[in-house]
This record gives C-alpha cells, sequence and structure tokens, in this order.
C-alpha cells in the first residue's frame, strides 16, 4: 500500500504531510512518559520495527494475480501502544522511502498517515474496547488484535482511495470500493500474522504484555525489570532470516494498490523517475552483487539491521531513565 510518487497531489501530499507531523510530534511526547521506566521499552521497539520492516518484504498471493503483505500497526500498537506503534511505522516508511525507493518521498506523509496514523492510531480504541468486552484470557486478546488488525487494514486503504479520489487520480465510487475489496482480502492474511506474533510474545515472555490485554485472570509476573535483550536478540535473528532467505521466495505479483492502479489504468500516473533518485538498495536489491536473490537477501538483511538501529536510537533518545515497570501506570 506504499504510495509512490504521482498517485497523489502535491496539495494532498502537503496536507497530510502536516498531518503526520503533528501526529507523529504527538507520539513523542505520548511515548517519553509512558515508555519510560520500562526497562524492555528500548529492545522491544527496536525489534519489532525490525520486524516490521522485514515482514513487510514478504508479498503473499492473495489470488486473481495479486500480493498483500503485512503493514503492523495493529502488532506494534497491542505491545506498546498506539503512540510507539506511529513511530514504529515512521522509522520503517522513511527508510524504506529513502533507502529502497518503497513509496514515494513526497508521498511519505500520505504513506505515514495510512499506516501510521490510521492504522496505528485511530483503531487502538478498537482494540481496547474490544478487548474490554471480550472474555478475559488469551483468546479474548488475539481474537481483539485480528479483528482490529483487519479493520486496520481495510480502513488504510480507504483513506488512500479518499487521497487519490482527492487528487483527482480515480473516482471514488471506484476507488473505494476497489481498495477495500482487495484488502479485505490481504487484512485476513495481516490478521492471521499478528496473532501469530503476540502468541509468541505471549509465550515467550507474558510479563511484557501489557496488563490491559488481562492473558489470565490472576495477576501477571512483574518480570519486565529481567533482561528482554534475549527475546530481541530472538527477534531480530527471525527478522534477519526472514530478509535473508525468505525474501527471495516472495510473490512477484503486484500489491493490492498497485493492481488496482493496473485496473483502473492510473498506474502510468506514478513517476517513471523518482523524486528522490538516490536509494542505496533499488528495489530491494544491492546493486553490486550479480545473483538476484542475493542481491535482495542482502538488502534485507541490511535493511533490518538499520530499521532495529534507528529505532533503537530513537526510543533511547526518549526514553531518558530506562527502569522497571510501574503496573500503577497501566
Amino acid at each position: 500500500m506504499h504510495i509512490p510518487d504521482g498517485f497523489v497531489s502535491g496539495a494532498i501530499n502537503s496536507t497530510t504531510a502536516l498531518v503526520s507531523t503533528v501526529a507523529l510530534a504527538i507520539s513523542v511526547t505520548r511515548t517519553n512518559p509512558e515508555l519510560r521506566g520500562q526497562a524492555f521499552a528500548v529492545p522491544l521497539l527496536a525489534t519489532v520495527a525490525g520486524f516490521v520492516f522485514s515482514a513487510q518484504m514478504l508479498n503473499f498471493p492473495i489470488g486473481g494475480g495479486t500480493s498483500g503483505h503485512f503493514l503492523g500497526a495493529v502488532t506494534a500498537a497491542a505491545l506498546l501502544g498506539p503512540w510507539s506503534a506511529c513511530i514504529v511505522l515512521s522509522v520503517v516508511l522513511l527508510l524504506q522511502a529513502l533507502l529502497f525507493g518503497d513509496g514515494g518521498i513526497t508521498a511519505l506523509g500520505s504513506n505515514i498517515l495510512n499506516m501510521g496514523v490510521v492504522a496505528g492510531i485511530l483503531t487502538y480504541p478498537l482494540l481496547r474496547g474490544l478487548r474490554a468486552i471480550l472474555p478475559v484470557g488469551r483468546k479474548g486478546y488475539f481474537l481483539a488484535a485480528a479483528v482490529t488488525s483487519w479493520t486496520s487494514i481495510v480502513l488504510a486503504a480507504g483513506c488512500c482511495a479518499v487521497m487519490l479520489a482527492l487528487s483527482g487520480t480515480s473516482p471514488l465510487g471506484l476507488a473505494l470500493p476497489a481498495m477495500v475489496g482487495t484488502h479485505a482480502v490481504i487484512g485476513i492474511g495481516e490478521a492471521l500474522i499478528t496473532v501469530a506474533v503476540l502468541t509468541a510474545v505471549a509465550t515467550a515472555r507474558p510479563d511484557i504484555v501489557p496488563a490491559w490485554a488481562q492473558l489470565d485472570s490472576t495477576p501477571r509476573p512483574q518480570g519486565a525489570n529481567r533482561k528482554v535483550w534475549g527475546l530481541a536478540a530472538a527477534g531480530l535473528v527471525l527478522a534477519a532470516v526472514l530478509a535473508l532467505f525468505a525474501r527471495p521466495f516472495a510473490s512477484s505479483a503486484p500489491d493490492g494498490l498497485e493492481r488496482v492502479a493496473e485496473k483502473q489504468g492510473f498506474l502510468a500516473a506514478a513517476s517513471e523517475t523518482p523524486v528522490w533518485a538516490r536509494s542505496l538498495f533499488p528495489d530491494y536489491r544491492v546493486k553490486t552483487v550479480a545473483s538476484e536473490q542475493a542481491a535482495t537477501g542482502l538488502a534485507g538483511l541490511i535493511g533490518t539491521m538499520l530499521v532495529f538501529a534507528c529505532g533503537y536510537l530513537a526510543i533511547r533518545f526518549l526514553v531518558r531513565e530506562p527502569g522497571t515497570r510501574d503496573p500503577s501506570n497501566e
């Protein structure tokens, strides 16, 4: 769902850039007090960022010559909260645009609005609301996350359709049903991956899952002061393996937005030459490596490490006083 240069008008991109900047500024302000004092915050956020990046590289087929990819906003929000989720997606989208040419640099604000603000922040009340009415236990938490993650994809797709319509790229009556219909199927994959990730985290370290998740009816052990770098290392290794070995075998079919653009005849609106033409790894490839699979895998590995490092530095700067988690603040 990464919007390239040319799909959205300059006026819309400027507006979404302003809105996204404000949302990101609020996210930074809110993340600082929310995560300060939580020892696991730095490694967990960096690991989630690295995983989201690597997982977004793996397009999966949904039929009809179309593919989709993981977004990860609800996964991040379910573990770290909506404001941190917005930061995670912003870091990922910025590096994707600058280093890999994935998503136009002029459309960065639009992409952050769709995937970071709409999918990460605006769907969070639904996640908490569903968790509140569903039975206590892991199944309730996972079901709430599954429904919300599916909804996040559909809402982000709808928002993208509105941008296309306001830009004069495609009429809303055509863009909206096409985008929502295609991404409703992609959202099923999003829900399955979200539940798989949350299941793994809840099994390995239930103490770092937010208390509102209500994994069980008894107070959970407060072990978040234990070192979590083991979990972070395992998550980073998994992300690196996905990027290095799985990316070359991902579906090459056009993603949901690209497929809609093909069918509705506005694919040519994308700029043939990106505004930012200095990407080090265009199309997720290391240009100096001859083997396509090796070039793609190596680019994915480098990207995963860079996103992890940037996520680590960003949250390390925001969370100035790491320590033990205070359950009274939950």
